[in-house]
C-alpha cells in the first residue's frame, strides 16, 4: 500500500511532493550525487514502514513538462532506522511512571504511610480487660487498650481502666486479663498507677518474645501532623483510626478538669470506650502519646496524654515507685 502510494505522489506531482510527504511520515531521505550521471536517493524508513518498502524501488521519469528539472533516472534505495531496543523503551517507561509518582520523602504522607504506621505498633498493642464489683457482686468489667513498651512484659496505659475511680472495687484484687493482638492471653498485674496524669503500668511474664513498641517524642509535634490511634474500642482489637493534631498544648483547664494542671494532646482521631490507654502513633510508628478520652457531645474531639509528660511519670515510676 505504501508503495503504491509514493509511486501515485511520484506521478502525479513529482519528487519534491515526493519527499516532502515521505518527510511528514518520519521518512528520512537523502539525495546522492556521484560524479556519474547516475543520481540516487536514499531514504530511511521507521521500522514500522521497514518490511512494506524492503524491495528495490526504481522511479519513473519525471514528468514531461513539469517545473522540476529531470533528475534523470534516479534509483531510490531504503535503508533501516535503528529503533531503541523494547527494554530501553521499557525502562523509559518505567522511569517515567516513577518520575510522575515519587516515593514519599521521610515525613512525608504517601499511599501507604498510614498502614505502615500501624503495622509497626499493632502487634504491640494489647486488649485489657478487668472485672469491676460492687458490695460483692460484679457488675461488668472495665475495658481498655494498653501497649507492650518492655519485651521484659512491661504494659503502658490509662490509670482509670485498671485503677478504681467511682467507688467501685476490683474484684481481681490487681488482676487485669491481656489478650495479644497474636491472640495469646495473660494474667497481668497492676504495678503503678499515677491518678492524676491517667496513667498505669501492667506487668505481664511470658516464656517467649513479646512485641514491643518504640516511643518518640511528643514535642516536635505541630497542629496540622498526620497521627493515628489504635486500640480495641468495645473490645473491637486491632481496630485503627487516623486524623492530625488539632492542638498540642490543651491545658486541663480548658476542659474543666480540676486537680493539677495538665496538658494533652487534642485531635480528631475517633476515640471511643477501650481505646482509653491505647497508643497515638506519628507516621513513623512511634508512640507519642496515650489516649485517654474524648468529648462525649461531639465528634472529632479526643485527648492522649504526650509521650513527653509520659516518660517523665515512668521515669518516676522506676526511681520512687
Amino acid at each position: 500500500m505504501m508503495r503504491q502510494f509514493m509511486r501515485k505522489v511520484y506521478k502525479d506531482y513529482g519528487l519534491i511532493r515526493l519527499v516532502a510527504i515521505a518527510g511528514s511520515a518520519g521518512v528520512g531521505y537523502q539525495l546522492v550525487n556521484n560524479d556519474s550521471a547516475d543520481r540516487s536517493i536514499q531514504v530511511s524508513v521507521p521500522a514500522l514502514l521497514r518490511n512494506t518498502l524492503s524491495s528495490p524501488w526504481i522511479l519513473p521519469d519525471i514528468i514531461p513538462n513539469s517545473p522540476i528539472p529531470s533528475l534523470g533516472n534516479p534509483s531510490l534505495s531504503f535503508f533501516s532506522v535503528s529503533s531503541p531496543p523494547a527494554a530501553d523503551v521499557n525502562k523509559g517507561a518505567i522511569s517515567k511512571e516513577a518520575s510522575e509518582s515519587p516515593k514519599p520523602c521521610c515525613g512525608c504522607l504517601g499511599r501507604d504511610t498510614i498502614a505502615n504506621a500501624a503495622a509497626k505498633v499493632g502487634p504491640a498493642v494489647v486488649n485489657l480487660s478487668v472485672p469491676k464489683g460492687f458490695h460483692g457482686m460484679t457488675v461488668g468489667k472495665s475495658i481498655g487498650s494498653g501497649t507492650i513498651i518492655d519485651g521484659d512484659g512491661t504494659i503502658l496505659t490509662c490509670a482509670h481502666v485498671v485503677v478504681d475511680f467511682q467507688g467501685f472495687t476490683s474484684s481481681s484484687k490487681g488482676k487485669v486479663d491481656v489478650t495479644l493482638q497474636d491472640g495469646r492471653s495473660f494474667e497481668g498485674t497492676v504495678v503503678n498507677a499515677d491518678l492524676h496524669s491517667d496513667i498505669a503500668i501492667v506487668k505481664i511474664n511470658s516464656k517467649t518474645p513479646l512485641p514491643t513498641a518504640k516511643l518518640g517524642c511528643s514535642s516536635t509535634l505541630r497542629p496540622g501532623d498526620w497521627v493515628v490511634a489504635v486500640g480495641c474500642p468495645l473490645s473491637l482489637q486491632n481496630t485503627i483510626t487516623a486524623g492530625i493534631v488539632s492542638c498540642v498544648d490543651r491545658k486541663s483547664s480548658d476542659l474543666g478538669l480540676g486537680g493539677m494542671r495538665r496538658e494533652y494532646l487534642q485531635t480528631d482521631c475517633a476515640i471511643n470506650s477501650g481505646n482509653s490507654g491505647g497508643p497515638l502513633v506519628n507516621i513513623d510508628g512511634e508512640v507519642i502519646g496515650v489516649n485517654i478520652m474524648k468529648v462525649l457531645a461531639a465528634d472529632g474531639l479526643s485527648f492522649s496524654v504526650p509521650m513527653d509528660s509520659v516518660s517523665k511519670i515512668l521515669e518516676h515510676f522506676k526511681t520512687k515507685g
